[in-house]
């Protein structure tokens, strides 16, 4: 288990998405979850999002994973990066647990870098908080102020900048970490071969909440109301004032109504931009193989990456895992439970599964592979 040296009341009302912060030793005795050669080995598999990015005199060269061999590379100026190594690696989980001080909505991935020296990514700015959290090796960060940065190359489509004066500047020894929010310029560069973690967390965009809005009205055919008007303009090619406001209105009325903006939050929160790594059964479980296992001592354990949701104020009793809506009448506590919890301890799913709507979700998380037994 990771435990954090670090005030969270103190950090969320100074620093979460205000200012970047240096976090010495912010993991006492921080042991490394992965190792350089496990993290090589996600690195070949097809369905896991990997690349290595080479330092150039000129720039940066970016290969696409699945990567089989390194030697190409040489000793120095490269880098690996592999996404969502939580939903691959069970023992990187319980890092991740370590920062649900955050919502897990927000929540995107651990993306974990393997670097020689030289190695690193380039000045940059990203559109998400990101804590980088340091393991073996050193690496040196700069971070610059908030502002207006070229991008590099006159390139509005990659998140490079020009190079910018750093208001921090610092080496990142093992257990050491800093927090970067959105929209600060920052660059990393290898000093001795690293082990990095990348902790980083997202808020949906303008444009995904209106065609996460789009795509709920078309699965529930509503959203058919049309604009209808008490006054028609003077000149036949004017779109007044009035029928502007009424239009946009229609999308205002829409918005606030908690049976379209709820489910479109929750299906459009719990998913993944990663692939999980699903524990489907050979065989579906019965009602009777689940009560079996839980009377031997086994308990359910969620995938690592898997999100579930449940919403304040719901006007429905359900939760939201992976996109998906589950609906089913159990109590506020019992629903939190199973929402908040990675792992369902032994003697209170024994006593909730005498609740036959209980047992079937559970049954689905299993058969789904959300979950598993252990």
């Amino acid at each position: 288990m990771y435990k954090l040296n670090l005030n969270t009341q103190d950090f969320l009302a100074q620093h979460w998405q205000q200012t970047p912060l240096v976090i010495k030793n912010a993991f006492t005795d921080f042991v490394d979850p992965i190792s350089a050669d496990e993290l090589a080995g996600l690195a070949c598999e097809e369905e896991i999002s990997s690349r290595v990015i080479i330092t150039k005199d000129d720039g940066w060269d970016i290969i696409q994973g699945p990567i089989e061999k390194y030697d190409q590379f040489g000793v120095d100026n490269w880098q690996l990066l592999v996404q969502a190594v939580n939903h691959w690696h069970p023992d990187s989980v319980s890092l991740v647990e370590a920062f649900r001080f955050i919502p897990d909505w927000r929540f995107d991935d651990l993306m974990v870098s393997f670097a020689t020296p030289g190695g690193g990514v380039g000045p940059h700015i990203d559109n998400y908080d990101v804590f980088l959290l340091q393991g073996e090796g050193t690496r040196r960060w700069k971070v610059g102020t908030r502002g207006n940065y070229a991008p590099r190359g006159g390139d509005t489509h990659t998140a490079l900048i020009d190079d910018f004066e750093p208001i921090i500047d610092v080496v990142l020894e093992k257990g050491d970490m800093l927090y970067i929010p959105p929209g600060y310029p920052h660059r990393g560069e290898t000093i001795t071969t690293a082990l990095s973690y990348s902790i980083g967390f997202r808020a949906p965009s303008q444009q995904e909440l209106m065609s996460g809005l789009a795509d709920h009205l078309l699965d529930t055919n509503t959203g058919l109301q049309r604009f209808i008007s008490v006054n028609e303009p003077e000149m036949p090619a004017s779109l007044s004032i009035d029928h502007q406001t009424g239009i946009l209105d229609l999308l205002k009325d829409l918005l606030a109504q908690p049976q379209h903006y709820q489910r479109m939050l929750g299906q459009l929160l719990s998913q993944n931009r990663f692939e999980l790594d699903l524990c489907e059964p050979e065989q579906d479980y019965s009602a009777t193989d689940l009560t079996s296992a839980l009377s031997a001592g086994a308990q359910l354990v969620r995938i690592g990456g898997l999100k579930v949701i449940c919403l304040e104020g719901d006007t429905l009793s359900r939760l939201f895992i992976n996109g998906e809506e589950f609906e089913f009448n159990i109590n506020q506590d019992e629903l939190a439970y199973l929402a908040n919890q990675m792992s369902l301890d032994n003697a209170k799913i024994l006593g909730l599964t005498d609740s036959p709507e209980v047992t079937k979700f559970l049954l689905t998380m299993l058969n789904l592979g959300y979950y598993y037994l252990a």
